[in-house]
Parts: structure tokens; sequence; C-alpha cells
């Protein structure tokens, strides 16, 4: 017991100075917690002095525990779920208000201050992680974010996740997640890393997670615990080919036939049916952009459709920008075949060229229903320079914009756009394709 002076209380002028000295202490201690101790010290249980009045008035769980109706008369509390010091500062806030959270502290004092009820606390808790969150924890504070139902913590988790995704998946806490968080991930639009990265980290989940099942990490069992809602989120499409048959190939992962028409897509060879892979790149929260160019949007039964002529538009930029892609409308269930190509107005020559068959996917911002033609590498559109857009269009009816701007801002750069001379299935900068440039500065 520590050392009290005589008549102490008498130097005291609150409770909680009062009660701070008896924290941890003997003195007129009535009940004792018992946790497990560390590996590297030589007891094996190591136990903490407490008064029950202290807790049952800082605690409902507490006072259930030790005056509801069915109380234990008990002095001795064996805690196996705790650590020493996690409960140590758990109850130290009870006596005195006060908690010396660390980083590698505080989930475990959150989830007492969560099972016995002390919301203050929890949130004292959910402030501290707010404050000190990274790319290197995010997976260890998300899941008890959720567990507690922190909207406002686990809505930051998100935040950090999408600006430092590379960082993050490839942290240890990644593979020990639950699958749900990891279909949650890979399904989010916003990712600051490449496709590729981020299916060699759903990998490395799958393979730690043959480990915990005890079972084989080949390809067919890591399909199965990976699941096909996860499989199908992985955007194979944005890899480029020399990624996909070093890393998607060797994965094991993906079945004869995907493998197969991935492989027609990288060299433009036509397929009998629509990839199941959605090809639209991820909006990099941080540098990417999309240029809508449209006021407004109609669905097929509008009538757009291509009879054998290429869309055009030409577009200068006020700054120089990389063109990642160019989104094309489409419609629903349907696939199109599509040559897209950019040239440069004052030379006539093709800077570069895209073919291949796409499939339609809804724009969950705007609600048409689109593809997106890629550029890699992305192209440099210089600074006041014009371009021709061309893309010849082979499918059914597709949806089509009205409302175009001549000119338009986005990320601060100005967007304007002309009619072309050129042969013209009927787009120009009022009407029809072209739905969205996407680029960065």
């Amino acid at each position: 017991m520590a050392a009290v002076e005589e008549n102490w209380q008498m130097k005291l002028s609150t409770i909680k100075e009062r009660t701070t000295v008896i924290f941890n202490n003997e003195l007129l201690s009535d009940v004792k917690f018992v946790v497990p101790a560390s590996e590297t010290e030589t007891e094996t249980r190591k136990t903490i002095a407490a008064h029950k009045l202290v807790l049952a008035i800082s605690s409902p769980v507490f006072y259930a525990m030790f005056y509801g109706h069915l109380a234990e008369a008990r002095d001795c509390v064996e805690l196996p779920d705790c650590e020493y010091d996690s409960l140590l500062e758990f109850l130290r806030y009870l006596y005195s208000d006060k908690a010396n959270l660390t980083v590698s502290n505080v989930m475990h004092v959150l989830y007492l201050a969560d099972k016995y009820m002390v919301p203050s606390l929890a949130e004292k808790c959910s402030e501290y992680l707010r404050e000190n969150l990274s790319a290197a924890n995010v997976f260890s504070i998300l899941p008890h974010a959720k567990k507690i139902e922190d909207k406002d913590l686990e809505d930051r988790c998100w935040e950090v996740i999408e600006e430092n995704t590379e960082e993050a998946v490839t942290s240890d806490d990644f593979v020990t997640l639950e699958r749900s968080l990891i279909e949650s991930v890979v399904k989010r639009e916003r990712l600051t890393v490449k496709e590729v990265d981020l299916f060699k980290a759903v990998d490395r989940w799958a393979i730690r997670e043959s480990e915990r099942q005890g079972i084989t990490a080949d390809g067919e069992s890591k399909r199965r615990i990976i699941g096909e809602d996860i499989v199908k989120a992985i955007r194979f499409p944005l890899m480029s080919q020399k990624e996909f048959v070093s890393v998607g190939l060797d994965s094991r992962i993906l079945n004869f036939g995907e493998m197969s028409d991935l492989m027609k897509f990288y060299n433009d060879v036509e397929l009998t049916s629509p990839l199941p892979f959605i090809q639209t790149p991820r909006t990099d929260s941080t540098q990417l952009h999309q240029c809508y160019r449209f006021l407004s949007y109609n669905s097929p039964k509008a009538y757009w459709s291509y009879s054998g002529n290429p869309d055009v538009i030409v577009l200068s930029v006020d700054k120089s920008v990389n063109l990642h892609g160019i989104q094309h409308f489409g419609s629903e269930g349907h696939g199109y075949s599509v040559s897209t190509e950019v040239k440069d107005t004052t030379n006539n020559c093709t800077l570069v060229k895209k073919t291949g068959y796409y499939s339609s996917l809804k724009d969950e911002k705007l609600g048409y229903y689109g593809f997106t033609v890629c550029f890699d590498p992305p192209l440099c559109l210089h600074k006041s320079k014009r371009y021709v857009v061309r893309s010849l269009i082979t499918g059914p009816m597709s949806w089509y914009g009205e409302g175009g701007k001549t000119s338009l801002e986005c990320g601060q750069v100005q967007f304007n756009f002309y009619s072309s001379n050129w042969d013209n299935n009927g787009t120009s900068e009022s009407r029809g394709q072209f739905s969205a440039f996407i680029f960065k500065k």
C-alpha cells in the first residue's frame, strides 16, 4: 500500500483530488482487478486495487455488478481480456477525469470505455484517434469506429484511406481485416493507389486468410475466400498488360475465360461479350478531375444512333494537363466497339489511338450509362493548342448530352469546345457524345 499522510483529506479541497489519492491504492480498497501480465514480465498476473463506490458512481455496469439486485459479493474481478496498462488508464479516468492516452493503449481504453459505458472517456479516445489517425494505423481504428458506431471517426478513417490508399493497404493491419471491410475498400470509387498494387494487397490478405483457416493458398481457395464481389470490383483493365501478366496471372485467382478476355482486351482483339470488370478509372481525390460538359442527359429512347460516321469534338485548355481518359455515353446492359483517337490540329498528327470493346456502367453521380476509354500513359494537352477528339463507335442506341457549353472551368482549368468540320455523327459543342474528360493538372 502506498504511504498516505495522516489527515491527508484536510489538504484536498475537491472530491476529485481525494479520489485521485486513493487511485490504485489499497487504502480503503474493497475490490481488486486481476489481469494477465505481459510476456516480458516474470509474474503471470497483476492486480490493481480499486473501490466499488468510486467505480459504481462512474459506470452503470459497475453499479449493477457491485450494488444491483444480482450483485456478487466478490472482492476479486478477473479480466482476462484486458491489458494492465490500458486498464490502469481506464481506472485513472474514473478517479481523476484524466487518462494518459497513447497510440499503443487508446484502442484498449476505448474498448473498456465502451464495455463499461463511460461515454465521456469514449469521446476523449475518439478525439485522440481523430487527431492521431494515419495511414499506418487507420485499419486498426476503422473496425472499432464501426463497432462503437462513431460515424465522425469512421468518416475520418475513410478520408485517410482515400487520400493515402497505397500506404494504408500495404500496412500490417490490412491483412487482419474482416472480408466485409476488404470489400468496402475495393469498391471505393475514390482511391489513390495503382490498381495493380490494390490487387497485390487483396492477394496478400487472401494468403493470410488462408493461413488463418489452415488451408493451402492456391488460386481456387483464394478465389473462394475473396468472393466474386471483390474479384469483380478489381479494375483489371486499368492495369498495363505487363502488370497483369506479372501479378494477375501469377495469383491464379482468375479463371481461364477471364484471363483470355483480358489478354484480348490488352491487345485490342474484339471480344464476343463485354468484360465483367469495371474499366472506368477510380477518382484520385487529390489530383484526378472529371470535366462534365453537359447540363442534361437523354436516355436511348430519345434516339442517338451510330451509322458509320465518327463522333468528333475539338477542344483546348488554358493550362497544360494530362488527359487520362474520355468518358463516352452508352446504354444499360450493352457494350460498344470503339476506336478513339486524339489529333494535333496544327499538323494532323495522331497523338494517341485506343481501340477496344467497352461495357456500359451507370455514372453514380449523374445517372446516365457510359464507359471510359483510358490512356496509359496519359496524353499531355498543351496550353492553348487545339486537339481533335474522334471516336468511331459501333453499337446500339445510347444516351447523349445536351446543353453543352463552349467554355467551362473544372479543377481551375478552363476547357473550350468547338464543333468540327470533319464528317461527324452529330456531336457538337452543345450536344452529342463525350460526356466527360478525365485529367490531372
